[in-house]
């Protein structure tokens, strides 16, 4: 669902009271507080949710947050998180969902792995070259070259093949692969 709503566009609008009972939002409310709400809007940025048992408080879990691999949660959902920050200007109680935080990268892992040969499934085809998921949440790109331009027409969306791990770069989260057999 890619579809993207502001709360008050659901009917589910901050209370006008946010700013009144602000203090009282952070004082019950502080960094590292554990949180249960359902989502009522959606942004490309990330989505807003009510918090239980806290009618005036408005959260904001933001998608820099979430892992490169996963989708926002859609309005409706329930949710749990954590309290990470406050923000006074516009009365919102920011929140790292929990199964952001507990979700593991596994993209280090691949480092060490630099000149070896996996296994993986090609997730998309696209002019540059095509991607391929080596693990969960890691795809690197088998770059189109002269010598991968032929192999690159014969691959498919779904196909399993063998590709070797070229360069990692995990402060831009990248992974280069090479076609296995193809220099």
């Amino acid at each position: 669902m890619n579809e993207y709503f502001w709360p008050s566009e659901n009917g589910r609008c901050q209370a006008a009271g946010a700013a009144a009972a602000w203090p009282e939002t952070v004082r019950s409310l502080p960094v590292g507080t554990s949180i249960s709400g359902e989502v009522i809007g959606r942004q490309p940025f990330g989505i807003f949710l009510s918090i239980d048992g806290q009618p005036e408080a408005a959260g904001l879990a933001r998608v820099d947050r979430m892992p490169r691999c996963m989708e926002l949660p859609t309005v409706g959902q329930l949710v749990t998180g954590e309290v990470i920050w406050h923000a006074e200007h516009n009365h919102q109680v920011g929140i790292v969902l929990r199964e952001w935080a507990e979700h593991e990268d596994l993209l280090p892992r691949f480092v060490e792995r630099v000149g070896q040969t996996v296994t993986g499934r090609v997730t998309k085809i696209a002019p540059i070259g095509f991607f391929v998921r080596i693990a969960d949440c890691v795809e690197g790109l088998v770059p189109l070259t002269e010598p991968v331009a032929d192999m690159a027409k014969s691959v498919r969306e779904g196909q399993t093949i063998s590709v070797r791990i070229v360069t990692v770069d995990l402060e831009r989260s990248r992974v280069v692969l090479a076609a296995e057999g193809v220099a």
